[in-house]
């Protein structure tokens, strides 16, 4: 999604500045805020399937054959799940399926109207107890670990099932290896060295390996794509191995791990470029390639609104106190992702003050940010964090019993 000239990378047609006025879906953001009450997170679900369209149109122009299944972590209102659901016919190659991780997560898909052959499952460390729920529905498991390929193949005898590498490789944004992969050890994927036990381990209970599966990326944008090509150089290769040992593949999943852009100096991850590295590492092999975006899809659509309710000079630092803290957006604090705050009536006010954003959790490090340029805010205006569709909403938790924002999705544009 390209911000239009003029506007800031966080911007688009479904969340922008209309004057002074910060609008969601065409309406005016601190009306809904006072009409909803705050914290507040507003969705615009129509850039959710924009983004989808967008990135299958890409892997198809790049001559692959994709398949699109959203991450559920990432949010699973059934909202969304609707709106995903309105690109395709369900059970079509164009269709945007689910990947899910837990059993919760499963059951949610399916009473979503997803069938299980639209339903991929990636989890770690499955239990006996995951497996009583996963084992009936037949979903196709990714499997990660090699003990884990020995549970599987007791409950699961003679099924297919997809393998989990980790490639010793892998980017985030702003840091040089990925939370899923990478040079140290992670509890994610199977090792090349341990690739052929891991085959031999299937084969010894009539596990099929059809599919590949990596998780390389984490928010990545253009200037991580030169390492992410890299990390594909030795997934390739794995995927190769598998084959001369007979595994029937017929997929390719790359996983998530896509970016948007938020800081001024950040650009939207040009799609055709990506697309075009996975056709370079896999295009001759004929295969499906999956790919599994969440933020990707997610983050563009949704604002968290919040009143000011402090503003106060402290040992020379001004902070600027919301009434939502890290219980309803947490991914700044588990992910170091920077919050990009504008005022939802003065969304174009110059920046004349360095303020700390806090929370209202009764925690020192419940902070948003630290020397933040910002407007000279007053106590009852409403900050919109912008940019925290994906994740934040679906990780709150009731810390010091606060409870979760409101939420309120919009599926048309005025």
């Amino acid at each position: 999604m390209i911000p239009a000239p003029g506007q800031l990378p966080w911007e688009h047609e479904g969340v922008r500045r209309a004057g002074q006025r910060l609008t969601v879906a065409g309406r005016d953001a601190e009306e809904l805020a006072r009409r909803h009450g705050t914290p507040l997170y507003v969705f615009d679900v129509t850039s959710v399937t924009e983004q989808a369209r967008a990135l299958r149109d890409a892997l198809a122009g790049a001559g692959l054959r994709p398949r699109v299944r959203f991450a559920l972590k990432a949010l699973h209102a059934p909202e969304v799940l609707a709106a995903l659901r309105t690109l395709a016919p369900p059970g079509s190659p164009d269709a945007v399926g689910v990947d899910v991780c837990s059993p919760a997560e499963l059951r949610h898909a399916l009473d979503n109207g997803f069938t299980p052959t639209e339903i991929s499952y990636t989890g770690t460390n499955l239990s006996e107890r995951d497996l009583d729920v996963i084992a009936p529905t037949g979903v196709h498991v990714n499997v990660d670990l090699l003990t884990q390929i020995e549970r599987f193949g007791r409950r699961c005898p003679g099924r297919r099932m997809g393998l989990r590498l980790n490639p010793r490789a892998g980017v985030m944004r702003g840091r040089s290896e990925s939370l899923y992969s990478g040079g140290g050890p992670t509890k994610f994927g199977i090792y090349e060295e341990d690739l052929d036990e891991a085959v031999a381990a299937a084969r010894r209970h009539g596990l099929v390996v059809d599919t590949v599966h990596v998780h390389l990326a984490n928010g990545i944008l253009g200037e991580e794509l030169p390492a992410y090509d890299a990390a594909l150089v030795p997934v390739a290769r794995m995927a190769e191995r598998l084959l001369e040992a007979g595994c029937p593949l017929v997929e390719i999943n790359a996983g998530g791990g896509l970016g948007t852009p938020l800081l001024p100096d950040e650009s939207a991850l040009d799609l055709a470029v990506y697309a075009e590295i996975l056709a370079a590492h896999f295009g001759h092999l004929d295969l499906d390639i999956g790919v599994e975006p969440g933020e990707f899809l997610t983050n563009l659509s949704g604002v968290l609104l919040a009143e000011v309710v402090t503003v106060e000079d402290r040992l020379g630092t001004t902070f600027v106190g919301l009434d939502a803290g890290w219980n309803v957006m947490n991914d700044p604090f588990i992910y170091g992702r920077p919050v990009v705050a504008v005022l939802a009536a003065r969304a174009r006010a110059p920046h004349e003050k360095v303020v700390t954003l806090a929370g209202n959790i009764n925690e020192g490090n419940d902070l948003f940010g630290t020397d933040l340029p910002f407007p000279d805010v007053r106590e009852g205006e409403i900050v919109a964090l912008v940019s925290a569709g994906g994740y934040n909403p679906d990780m709150w938790t009731d810390h010091c019993m606060r409870p979760r924002a409101g939420r309120v999705f919009f599926s048309d544009r005025l």
